[in-house]
């Protein structure tokens, strides 16, 4: 039963997303030929055929320069130069060229590997007519022109326009201001780097691209052609559609259970949304709030594990961890997240008195649920094969992709069998070519993908080149000073300015290249000990939420071509339904509990989501001007507190019982503060610098232990002009190993409060307050009766 979609005018995801050209039939041959053969290698250097026959093994450069020349020979192929140029059905001769040379720059990467390994970092040149031709730097200084233009062509001028920003700083780094210069690279050593090495378009970022993204996208890819978007539709009407306001509660399932294997906010709301805004519509929800619900949902999809989007592979690549453990660290938040926005999808449909489908217009759930579970087998398999067994991403949805392959043929042979005028060779023709199909679309969907990671290469490259990461510390912090709030919120304002025109995947490269050491140190030396993981999740967040955030958000145009509403009203709309998802990564920030961070129990991670989730579900109520009726001003407030309480009961205790307080600074330096064992002692210091002063924050866990009444800490310590600075340090000793030095002020010393209250006790009392609410609620619901 497929009754959802057959309301409303249905817009196809190429009128809203597909900018190449549109090519005739031919050529397309010619374009799936490449696509598919793009596949065939991604899943032959997944396998284990090569290292069992022992021929066609490729180390890592070389495979990332072949995957590098598939996405450059598919994107000059298919993305015009200009916007005129999607209408013609013929590919330019210059383009030809230009793809041609792409693919021979890249290739040059495999085929001259051991002569690039050999000469070590030195560039070719031969003697051609009694003159020396630089053939490395022409082939590298192509290479990267190329990729360039082919970034602007897929994705846009700001990501070309933020690639060469960055080539140009590496270029004249010496004669940039003072706080970011460097030595500046010659031309040579900046080719060499980039394009001819593993450090920069050919490190990281490509390297998980090629290992574990292509594979990922491609059997999203197959998933949809074989019918699993569809499928998750259905499924998501039948189980929430006779609910008040049944369609925004499916549109939000099914965008969810979309998102776990789509990497694209855009794809998914084309995906779902062409079904669900026309219902929703339908049903009384106004276009604007109908498209904004999709692109809520479809938003958050990235962060809704397993799968992630394709940037959860390289954060866990990025910062050393497993893949694993990202998925534990985003589980919670991204729950809570969706879980929030079905309350907020209820919200509405009280406002608006709005009720669920008629139950003739929901499809029957058992038979919808078996109808389908054959497509949550390999999605079963693939979790299994993460989660449980704990196999590598490339290995895991390797075996679920031929599985789902097998999947797909069965279907068509069975659906042959019981069609008495079809034959099973029929079917088998069906299902070949639907995998041929979803290999071809698989492989389109990377071309973007391929083409981002490869230019946010060049800006992860600029900045391990130059120290631009260490000279950021000091400009960063002299904009916010040592201000870790001010930090955060600019860090997140550059992620959505930067949104206007990276995809995710991009986006989380260039923040996390620029400002995630940054936090971290700057974190320390607020007294806050910021883990990885939050930190580049906190990125992630913000750089995802871009596709929403006006004035740009192009997942709120793709939706509003669908709900024919204004796409700036959408978008302002779905940023109001996703400050939720927006304060999460602050909360997780300073309460890394949220993401399991030192969490060792499972009642101890149980009371985290219970506690989180009440938080988030007063946040949206408070948003949302509605809870059980239409809240009042200090009901808000009311929902609010509880809302800070909940999330942050640290902070709340800290106002009552302070973790920490200040001793007599005299009295340390004389050696007459004691601290008992195990208890911490902090030590604010300034340092003085060319740029001006620098604040940190020293923690000594366990100070007790640490240097004598003449030494503490292992330092000296001596007036100058009636200020305390270091005038000696013990070697290795404990000041010495935090990084105190020489001439450093220390301007307070706070000592840990031992027997405060366990954080907890805050619960009961943000509890009571939301019964308050509850009460309050109550009361003017019988008297408006």
């Amino acid at each position: 039963m497929n009754k959802p979609s057959t309301t409303g005018a249905v817009v196809s995801a190429d009128e809203i997303e597909f900018r190449g050209r549109h090519l005739g039939p031919r050529l397309e041959r010619v374009i799936s030929t490449i696509a598919v053969s793009w596949c065939l290698f991604q899943l032959w250097i997944a396998s284990p055929l090569p290292f069992a026959i022992g021929w066609g093994i490729l180390i890592d450069l070389p495979k990332r320069g072949i995957h590098l020349a598939f996405a450059l020979l598919l994107c000059y192929l298919i993305y015009p130069a200009t916007r005129g140029g999607r209408v013609h059905k013929h590919i330019p001769w210059h383009d030809l060229i230009l793809a041609l040379i792409a693919v021979g720059c890249t290739l040059y990467l495999p085929f001259a590997y051991e002569g690039l390994v050999d000469r070590q970092g030195i560039l070719l040149k031969i003697e051609v007519a009694g003159h020396s031709v630089p053939v490395e730097l022409l082939i590298g200084g192509g290479g990267i022109l190329l990729l360039m233009e082919a970034t602007r062509r897929a994705i846009g001028l700001p990501l070309m326009v933020v690639g060469s920003v960055f080539l140009i700083y590496s270029l004249f780094g010496q004669s940039m201001p003072d706080l970011v210069s460097h030595k500046g690279l010659s031309f040579e050593r900046l080719i060499g780097y980039h394009w001819l090495g593993g450090e920069a378009i050919f490190g990281i970022p490509i390297d998980v691209s090629v290992s574990f993204v292509f594979l990922f996208v491609l059997f999203g890819a197959l998933l949809e052609k074989a019918g699993a978007g569809r499928y998750f539709l259905d499924l998501s009407f039948a189980l929430v559609g006779r609910y008040r306001g049944g369609p925004a509660k499916a549109a939000i399932l099914a965008s969810g259970m979309t998102g776990t294997i789509s990497g694209s906010s855009i794809a998914n709301v084309v995906t779902t949304g062409t079904f669900t805004i026309p219902v929703m519509k339908r049903i009384g929800l106004p276009g604007v709030k109908a498209g904004a619900i999709e692109v809520a949902a479809s938003t958050n999809g990235q962060i809704m594990p397993p799968i992630m989007g394709a940037a959860a592979f390289i954060i866990a690549e990025y910062i050393g961890i497993s893949y694993f453990e990202v998925v534990k660290a985003a589980v919670i938040p991204a729950v809570i997240s969706y879980m929030a926005l079905f309350y907020i999808s209820h919200l509405e449909a009280l406002k608006l008195g709005l009720k669920g489908l008629p139950r003739a217009d929901i499809p029957h759930l058992w038979r919808t649920f078996v109808r389908g579970i054959h497509y949550l087998i390999p999605i079963v398999v693939l979790i299994y094969l993460l989660m449980v067994k704990r196999w590598t991403p490339g290995s895991s949805v390797f075996y679920s992709i031929l599985l789902l392959m097998v999947i797909i043929l069965l279907q068509h042979l069975w659906s042959r069998w019981q069609d008495p005028e079809g034959t099973l060779g029929d079917g088998l023709k069906e299902g070949v070519a639907d995998i041929l199909h979803g290999m071809t679309s698989g492989a389109r969907n990377m071309i973007t993908i391929g083409v981002a990671v490869a230019s946010a290469g060049i800006i992860v490259g600029a900045v391990s080149s130059t120290g631009l990461n260490n000279a950021m510390v000091g400009l960063v912090e002299a904009i916010a000073g040592n201000n870790i709030y001010l930090l955060l919120v600019l860090t997140a304002l550059l992620c959505l300015v930067l949104g206007i025109g990276l995809p995710t995947t991009a986006n989380y490269l260039v923040v996390a290249s620029l400002l995630a050491g940054v936090l971290i140190e700057l974190g320390s030396a607020a007294g806050i000990a910021l883990p990885l993981i939050a930190v580049h999740l906190f990125v992630f967040y913000f750089g995802l939420l871009a596709d929403d955030t006006p004035p740009v958000c192009l997942a709120a145009f793709a939706a509003s071509a669908i709900s024919r509403a204004d796409p700036l009203k959408t978008g302002v709309q779905a940023f109001g339904y996703d400050i939720r998802t927006a304060i999460l990564p602050f909360v997780f920030i300073f309460n890394p509990e949220l993401l399991l961070v030192g969490v060792e129990s499972l009642w101890h991670g149980l009371m985290i989501f219970i506690v989180s989730l009440i938080a988030i579900l007063s946040f949206s109520a408070a948003t949302q001007g509605w809870f059980l009726t239409r809240t009042r001003w200090y009901e808000v407030v009311m929902l609010l507190l509880v809302t800070f309480a909940l999330f942050r009961p640290d902070a709340v205790m800290n106002r009552f019982y302070p973790a920490y307080i200040e001793a007599d600074l005299s009295a340390f330096v004389a050696g007459e503060v004691v601290t008992e064992k195990d208890q911490s002692l902090r030590l604010h210091v300034t340092r003085e610098t060319d740029y001006g002063d620098r604040y940190r924050l020293y923690l000594f866990n366990n100070a007790a232990a640490e240097g004598d009444s003449d030494q503490p800490l292992g330092m000296t310590l001596g007036d100058d002009e009636g200020r305390w600075s270091v005038a000696d340090l013990a070697f290795m000793g404990a000041a010495e190993r935090a990084g105190l030095d020489f001439g450093d002020y220390i301007t307070a010393v706070e000592i840990e409060q031992l027997g405060r209250p366990p954080k907890e006790w805050i619960y009961p009392y943000a509890l009571l307050l939301l019964g308050g609410v509850v009460i309050l609620q109550r009361r003017r619901q019988k008297r408006d009766l």
